[in-house]
């Protein structure tokens, strides 16, 4: 296709960024939108498995400790979220048991969405939990003086993750420097990295689960060659 078609759909706009990282060469920034979207298409692959592997994982702990129908029964009167500390916590899983056409609690686990997983983890939530939380990542470093892997080291790394999930969902690229229009795959192979280091603390062999469907690397490997 012409760079002058490509941009008809696409936009101008749009392509600006992928133009001065390219210096110009219209041929290169076709292909460096095209290697943004399969880099897209692959985090977001590696992120469904882990957000997926995270939620199993917290219903099973929550559940061993709080019962089956922990959410149901905590989100109504007198359940551990029915503070004013965990309103929104209580208010999305009412609001998620309210879209579901017929309720179970499997069903119920696979409408909340990864911000609220990330949640429990905040202060009030995992409090509220009562704590437990962090059996979630049974290899996680033992904290230290200097350095706390305590529920709000998992919440801020998860809250890092979110953010690059949110660029994806709204269509921006992850093949820049932040805010700039330097092509570089850091800020994809850092969240990457995370995620495998999470699915580590997890005792989950990320090798054996992404088995096939990991081609991350090659991608920005081909990205930092244009």
């Amino acid at each position: 296709m012409r760079y002058i078609d490509f941009a008809r759909i696409i936009s101008d706009a749009r392509l600006n960024r992928y133009l001065l990282a390219s210096s110009g060469n219209t041929r290169k920034a076709m292909t460096l939108y095209r290697k943004n979207l399969q880099l897209t298409q692959q985090m977001f692959t590696i992120f469904s498995c882990f957000e997926v592997a995270l939620r199993n994982a917290i219903d099973s702990t929550a559940t061993q400790n709080l019962g089956n129908d922990w959410l149901l029964n905590n989100a109504a009167q007198g359940g551990v979220f029915d503070t004013p500390k965990c309103r929104l916590t209580r208010e999305n899983i009412n609001d998620a048991i309210l879209k579901l056409h017929v309720y179970s609690h499997n069903k119920l686990v696979a409408e909340l969405g990864f911000g609220f997983w990330r949640f429990m983890f905040a202060q009030n939530q995992f409090n509220a939990t009562g704590r437990i939380l962090l059996r979630v990542f049974p290899s996680k470093p033992k904290s230290t003086q200097s350095n706390q892997y305590n529920n709000v080291y998992i919440f801020n790394q998860l809250a890092q993750l979110n953010d690059i999930r949110n660029r994806m969902a709204h269509h921006e690229p992850i093949c820049f420097l932040p805010g700039q229009p330097i092509k570089d795959t850091t800020y994809a192979r850092l969240n990457y990295n995370l995620i495998m280091q999470l699915f580590q603390w997890m005792q989950i062999d990320e090798e054996a689960l992404l088995y096939g469907l990991d081609h991350i690397n090659t991608v920005c490997y081909e990205i930092d060659s244009l």
